[in-house]
């Protein structure tokens, strides 16, 4: 840990930091999804394709952006959060 006290390291993965910028705008553009969580546009690109692949996010084209929707029902793949929704995740972690 630094000296100012602020860790290098992240209580959550770039995956879940990525699904918390979507649900807060759905149509956040990749560009803006790296620039937030601190990776390339390539990297957003990958782990939205990630997600998507794992059914937890369906992307539909709206002109010439993405807009995304969350499947707020399906579980946590976390082997002690099994129990807990997608969706009672995103709520937890999401600004009030």
């Amino acid at each position: 840990m630094p000296r100012n006290g602020t860790p290098t390291w992240s209580f959550l993965t770039n995956h879940a930091q990525v699904l918390l910028c979507i649900a807060h705008d759905p149509g956040i553009r990749l560009r803006e999804i790296g620039e937030t969580v601190g990776i390339t546009e390539r990297a957003a690109h990958r782990i939205v394709s990630d997600l998507a692949a794992a059914g937890f996010l369906a992307r539909e084209r709206q002109g010439r952006r993405n807009h995304y929707t969350i499947e707020s029902d399906l579980p946590v793949p976390d082997p002690l959060a099994r129990t807990r929704k997608i969706g009672e995740l995103l709520d937890l972690l999401s600004p009030r």
